[in-house]
């Protein structure tokens, strides 16, 4: 009966909104996505690219999780991992899920992000794949 994931929501300090937009805009290239009307007034905001939308809410006694996480499929891994590095951002890069190339990494509030891309069977330049 499920069908699709319509979204991920994540939490974030109150008043953080103006931290975060310049992340997930500038640094990953989402568009922001108006909140309805009903929900504006409890503060944060929601991101679009792709079928994919995060919705970040405040949380008052907000504290990021160590473990929890969202996995964001992308298909240039290297190109965004150059960008988010311009940004400032620190990845941890992973080799331990078979078929897969993927780092973490956390926004400005401290949420663990993960994006990764399969592997492709053509071998790359230098041997490698994907």
């Amino acid at each position: 009966m499920i069908v699709a994931v319509d979204h991920v929501q994540l939490s974030a300090p109150p008043g953080s909104e103006d931290l975060l937009r310049p992340f997930y805009v500038d640094a990953l290239g989402m568009a922001e996505i108006p909140k309805p009307p009903a929900l504006v007034g409890r503060g944060g905001c929601w991101f679009q690219a792709g079928g994919a939308q995060l919705h970040l809410g405040t949380e008052r006694d907000f504290r990021p999780s160590a473990k929890a996480h969202t996995g964001l499929r992308v298909t240039d891994i290297d190109a965004l991992a150059a960008r988010l590095q311009t940004h400032g951002a620190q990845l941890t890069w992973s080799d331990d899920l078979p078929g897969h190339r993927r780092f973490h990494t956390h926004d400005p509030v401290g949420n663990r992000l993960e994006f990764l891309q399969p592997r492709t069977t053509a071998a790359r330049p230098g041997g490698r794949t994907g």
